[in-house]
């Protein structure tokens, strides 16, 4: 019973075929032949038949290179380089913008990657031990071990410990960066289930929506749905339909945009859920079943929803923050990989927006169609940004300025 509990299983730039050719491909942390209790291998499966495609990699049997970045840390007396995958995986997400598999090591919560580029097993270090508190040999206890994880629509990477009091998110650039966000925190009206409850709420899998929510799948079938901002975790409800000792450990989002959930203690198959009843079908195959500690992807909960919601406006943009004021740039500070701005009044017709730094100097623009009375365009940072104070200036077709508003990049 121990497993059960321990165990996990943007907008993302979907303008871009560079990121939506990766997006579908679906990864899974699985166990091995000899031992079916040691989630260490990476494959690359087909959720929708259930079919493994690909092997990536063997624990201690594939090749493989390992390299630590500048902040990377002391390596364990008992982890070591020997084993990329460590003691066990429980907890991956499919960055597709750089196509990397990260992933982090049971016992002693270091954060990798896995390049996706190479044709090797060519893995990276971003940081270890990224939770403090472990033994003399490094193992951390059961409740700090990380076993969910995914890259949201933000492009960022969050990974949550077993007792949800480490939120943890990291970027993905040149110069990786992890920081503790703190505990997750219940909603009122979670009906007397706790995220942070071992028997109800450890474990399982994480995914995120188009609309900057987490998604917590716990091993025990209860979905919780996460706000960033305020760490606020609120029960959605309970997967029903599932066979009784199927613990969901894994959880992705497949291209028609239902969830899919594996175990991986049992060799069911796969399951798909339908995110607004909760009920599960079984994934139809004819393939051999896996068992699976964690999936990943590239595919948003409700991304139909956000696509329509921005190509059409039929209301005032549901997601947007309270407090604007007249600010026509949001969020601000900006923490992550994009920026949305909004367009008010202003005559139809094609508008270029251009961030510069305070001395006027451009090094990004793009151009956008201005159709509606109301309308919100999402801007990604095309590279890693410098800390600082800079401009967003919107210009018409003219060149003329229409807006323009200081922003900060943390």
């Amino acid at each position: 019973m121990r497993y059960k509990f321990l165990l996990s299983a943007a907008f993302i730039c979907s303008s871009l075929f560079s990121t939506a050719q990766f997006a579908s491909k679906t990864y899974a942390i699985t166990g091995k032949a000899n031992n079916n209790f040691f989630w260490a291998d990476i494959k690359q499966v087909d959720i929708s038949s259930g079919k493994i495609n690909q092997t990536l990699f063997e624990s201690n049997k594939t090749p493989f290179k390992i390299i630590e970045t500048g902040n990377a840390g002391l390596a364990s007396k008992a982890n070591g380089n020997a084993n990329p995958t460590g003691l066990g995986v429980a907890a991956c997400a499919l960055d597709v913008r750089h196509n990397r598999l990260y992933f982090a090591t049971m016992h002693f919560a270091d954060i990798r990657y896995l390049d996706l580029s190479k044709p090797t097993a060519n893995f990276t270090t971003v940081q270890r031990n990224v939770i403090a508190g472990g033994s003399k040999n490094g193992y951390l206890p059961e409740e700090n071990h990380l076993t969910r994880m995914v890259i949201a629509a933000d492009g960022y990477g969050y990974a949550l410990s077993n007792d949800a009091n480490h939120l943890l998110r990291f970027s993905t650039g040149k110069n990786p960066e992890v920081s503790d966000l703190g505990n997750l925190i219940d909603a009122e009206d979670n009906k007397g289930i706790s995220i942070h409850n071992k028997c109800t709420s450890w474990g399982g899998d994480m995914v995120a929506d188009a609309f900057g929510k987490l998604v917590i799948v716990s091993a025990n079938h209860n979905v919780f749905m996460v706000d960033v901002n305020s760490r606020t975790a609120s029960l959605k409800g309970t997967i029903s339909g599932l066979p009784a000792n199927f613990t969901t450990n894994g959880a992705a989002v497949d291209d028609n945009g239902k969830l899919v959930v594996s175990s991986a203690n049992v060799f069911e198959g796969l399951f798909q859920v339908d995110m607004k009843t909760l009920a599960a079908v079984k994934v139809q195959s004819t393939e051999p079943a896996f068992n699976a500690s964690d999936l990943a992807n590239g595919n948003l909960l409700s991304q139909k929803e956000a696509d329509n919601l921005r190509k059409f406006d039929n209301a005032k943009f549901a997601g947007l923050p309270t407090g604007l004021g007249d600010a026509k740039v949001y969020p601000n500070p900006i923490s992550g990989a994009q920026f949305n701005v909004i367009f008010e009044d202003q005559p139809s017709g094609k508008y270029t927006i251009v961030l510069t730094d305070i001395a006027g100097r451009a090094f990004q623009s793009s151009v956008v169609s201005i159709s509606k009375p109301y309308q919100v365009e999402a801007v990604r940072l095309a590279g890693k940004t410098a800390r600082g104070m800079y401009l967003v200036k919107v210009l018409s077709e003219k060149k003329q300025m229409a807006f323009s508003e200081k922003i900060v990049i943390n």
